[in-house]
């Protein structure tokens, strides 16, 4: 059981029943009152996003995410299919809304971890950073930093991103994969 000044941010809890990610939390006392922790939580089977303030008497469950490495096998008319790693016969689909921002780094063949609550699968989570190729890239105009001195470049998934003016077609990229922040060039062409 988690106090309510333990509830933080990217912390999972049963709230109502139901898994929830907190996504912002505020402790603060106003005046002469109690502390009490403001929250916004969102529903990983729905995605339903809620506000809730926790008092000094309420406590939260910490729910029992389990995770499990998949295979992602390819996309196909808004499709995702992934298999088990060791069972390629066992194919299964995940909507685009399960997957969330993580689609548009995802390349075929490469290894997911699904995030599981009670047998049923509500997100996918890739590593923090990935090596992506840049398949398009308009070339960096000299003295044109009036804009940071970036660029919008597509990454071999179709993922469009700002990176340095300095980079160019295949070159491979490291990018953040939780924000979709260009972090380095890995190597270049």
């Amino acid at each position: 059981m988690l106090e309510y000044n333990e509830i933080t941010v990217h912390k999972v809890i049963i709230f109502e029943g139901e898994p929830y990610e907190v996504l912002t939390s505020h402790v603060f006392r106003k005046q002469q009152r109690k502390p009490v922790n403001a929250t916004k939580l969102r529903n990983l089977m729905s995605g339903r996003v809620v506000e809730y303030s926790f008092h000094v008497s309420d406590k939260a469950e910490e729910a029992d995410i389990e995770k499990r490495q998949v295979k992602f096998l390819y996309t196909n008319k808004g499709e995702f299919w992934f298999c088990e790693i060791n069972d390629p016969s066992k194919r299964f689909q995940l909507s685009p809304d399960m997957i969330g921002d993580a689609k548009q780094f995802m390349k075929p063949n490469m290894l997911v971890d699904v995030r599981i609550f009670e047998e049923k699968i509500f997100g996918v989570e890739l590593p923090i950073k990935m090596d992506l190729v840049v398949k398009e890239a308009a070339p960096g105009v000299k003295g044109d930093t009036a804009k940071g001195g970036t660029k919008q470049v597509t990454l071999e998934t179709g993922a469009i991103i700002n990176a340095p003016l300095f980079v160019n077609e295949g070159d491979v990229l490291r990018i953040n994969t939780t924000t979709g922040d260009y972090v380095e060039r890995v190597s270049n062409k």
